[in-house]
């Protein structure tokens, strides 16, 4: 009886990881903490570095949640989907429900209370653009990826905001870094995945959803636009040369392989542009931290009028 309950727990703990898109919740997390370390000011500190992580853990899981539940139908007719937790009636809709709510809220107070209400704010509305915006508009119209680009872009920008106390320069820049890398990225997936999300009715692909050239085409344009954009966390002294080169080649490498898929025109070639893209944004961010520039040195030197004395003259 003890060994079926341990069997029992352990199996609901899977479907609760698989509730949350632990993995994928995970490299989200990491895009955010590494931001956060890029702040001029802040240094690694592991209580708020768990904090963080355990707060954004928390909100991306409770967005990947309400995905699975309100595309549960849908789950359940593609084969690499029909096993999520909520789609094959492991986890009930109320208790998905109950789950989200009370990550939502734990992982809010957490941003909240130990962060700033910016980046509190900026988490709940990333949560409210993907799970009730993007999510549904995926069988509308490829326009989807455009905005479904802003949440999935936000986490460097929350990260950012959570150890400046604002929306400055080096958020910005991160979080057009990511938003920019997503086409490429999601496009390769959805060729990858284009008979499965046809089947269900998705509209992920510009182009009247079908895998072409002018696809391609479009992958090279936004991996091409990268390459200045990479530029930017060096000119505007967040890193220096050593990670400026890193990320040009890792530019260069992502225009490759999507000028690949543009002659190849097959799934192989966007399933190297997928992993290429997945590899892409650990490395540059990791790049980046390594050669994080210090913060400028504060003065301590302070002026003060009782330090001068005038004597009177007659």
């Amino acid at each position: 009886m003890q060994d079926s309950n341990k069997g029992g727990s352990s199996s609901k703990l899977k479907d609760y990881k698989e509730l949350i898109k632990f993995t994928l919740s995970i490299t989200v997390v990491f895009s955010s903490v590494i931001s956060y370390l890029l702040v001029p000011n802040i240094r690694f500190n592991p209580k708020m570095v768990l904090l963080l992580g355990i707060g954004g853990l928390l909100i991306t899981g409770a967005a990947n949640a309400i995905n699975q539940i309100t595309e549960r139908d849908t789950d359940a007719m593609m084969k690499r989907t029909a096993n999520r937790p909520v789609a094959a009636g492991r986890l009930s809709v109320t208790e998905a429900w109950a789950f989200t709510i009370l990550s939502i809220a734990l992982g809010t107070f957490i941003m909240w209370y130990w962060f700033n209400w910016q980046a509190a704010l900026l988490s709940l509305f990333s949560l409210f653009l993907y799970a009730f915006i993007y999510t549904p508009l995926k069988k509308v119209s490829a326009i989807s990826v455009l905005i479904g680009g802003f949440p999935g872009a936000f986490p460097c920008l929350i990260g950012w905001v959570a150890g400046a106390d604002g929306f400055t320069q080096g958020g910005w820049i991160l979080f057009a870094i990511q938003f920019i890398w997503q086409f490429p990225h999601f496009w390769a997936i959805a060729w990858v995945a284009h008979k499965d999300y046809t089947k269900a009715g998705f509209k992920l692909l510009p182009n009247q959803n079908e895998p072409t050239q002018k696809t391609a085409l479009q992958a090279i344009g936004y991996s091409l636009l990268m390459i200045p954009i990479g530029f930017l966390p060096y000119l505007a002294q967040m890193s220096g040369f050593a990670s400026m080169i890193i990320i040009l080649v890792a530019n260069l490498f992502m225009v490759f392989q999507c000028i690949r898929l543009y002659k190849e025109m097959d799934v192989k070639a966007a399933r190297r542009v997928m992993f290429t893209s997945y590899i892409y944004l650990p490395v540059i961010l990791i790049a980046l931290y390594a050669n994080k520039r210090p913060a400028e040195p504060t003065s301590n030197v302070m002026l003060t009028t009782s330090a001068i004395t005038v004597e009177p003259t007659y």
